[in-house]
């Protein structure tokens, strides 16, 4: 009778034992120990200067611990480490700042009528309870929609055409794309001001606001979608190939499947790009106050707008609508996030 051999757990030797643990917060304590009490008994005040103490004083006693336990090699990852960490503080600091900060302000001025009605019958000075943003909401949404639809397409084929075609007007190509991604906002709303708006149309709509929002997501897809596409490993479009199908039928079925959820991504990128744009807006949308869902006729509002409004006035109702404005809009994008990312890693299923 043969004994059956139990195959090893998988183990996980970078993950930190309860011993690591614990030493690392004694690390920290003694830290801010060193720092409350250096910060008392020098000139040196302020949330900074605690900060810095803190910082100096963590890498110090890492280090030192590390040295006389493990040698100089474990001293000098323990100084690195450092680096690291705080470089990550000061990377994830700020986002949870404004989100802190969005949020403390915007929830007083959120209401139910702020989803139901819009500012044809209200000012920015009235009472929360008077108006709302929904004409700011559709607005941005119909605008942000048809920018998308033309960029997507165009971003997505130029990444194509430079990663995988790589004709002779590649390097040109390439070169006017990352030009076009530094263009300011401003630039491109008086481009279609003085190219669609004045010989064209001669009114302000939504639709002059979208194909200038469409100037700057274009870049924005097209050069991150190119990055995505470089990392598809050539073995994949070798394969392809090898089973005879055409580079365009290799490059639809395999390689653009293959970076899906890069791709969708670079979507993403775009629309935050666009989605908080103001100045382009102001020049080409008229701002209206009402809900208006035809992009090719009248004025048309967005959330955009409508906070740099409430900012102008400068009053304590508008500076509250401004702020729920942006709490609104910040929950719009996480939300279109949320949901690309979840259609972007669902698994087909039989």
């Amino acid at each position: 009778m043969s004994n059956v051999v139990m195959p090893p757990k998988p183990s996980t030797p970078w993950k930190a034992t309860p011993k690591q643990r614990l030493t690392t917060a004694g690390i920290y304590a003694a830290a801010a120990l060193v720092s409350y009490l250096v910060v008392a008994a020098t000139p040196m005040k302020g949330k900074l200067a605690y900060f810095a103490i803190f910082f100096f004083a963590s890498i110090f006693i890492d280090f030192a611990l590390c040295y006389f336990q493990r040698g100089i090699a474990s001293a000098k990852d323990a100084v690195a480490r450092g680096f690291v960490s705080v470089g990550i503080t000061f990377a994830v600091l700020p986002i949870f700042s404004i989100l802190f900060e969005v949020i403390k302000r915007g929830y007083k001025g959120l209401s139910f009528g702020l989803f139901t009605s819009d500012m044809s019958a209200a000012s920015v000075n009235d009472p929360l309870g008077n108006g709302g943003l929904i004409h700011a909401i559709t607005g941005t949404f119909i605008m942000v929609v048809i920018a998308l639809i033309v960029a997507m397409p165009i971003g997505i084929l130029t990444a194509i055409y430079l990663t995988e075609i790589r004709g002779k007007l590649a390097r040109p190509i390439k070169f006017l794309v990352q030009a076009m991604s530094g263009v300011p906002s401003i630039v491109a709303g008086l481009f279609i001001l003085s190219a669609f708006v004045y010989p064209i149309t001669g009114t302000l709509s939504g639709f002059a606001g979208s194909l200038a929002l469409m100037i700057l997501m274009i870049p924005t897809i097209a050069r991150t979608s190119e990055e995505v596409l470089l990392l598809i490993p050539n073995d994949l479009r070798e394969a392809g190939v090898a089973l005879g199908g055409t580079q365009w039928r290799t490059v639809a079925l395999v390689v653009v499947p293959a970076a899906k959820s890069g791709l969708v991504t670079a979507l993403i990128l775009g629309i935050a790009r666009v989605a908080g744009e103001t100045a382009p807006l102001v020049l080409l949308t008229g701002g209206g106050e009402s809900v208006n869902l035809n992009p090719f006729s009248g004025p048309m509002g967005s959330l955009p707008i409508y906070i740099w409004k409430c900012f102008g006035q400068g009053t304590e109702e508008s500076i509250a609508r401004a702020w729920s404005g942006i709490f609104v809009l910040l929950v719009i994008v996480l939300a279109l996030f949320t949901m690309a990312r979840f259609l972007s890693e669902r698994k087909a299923t039989k």
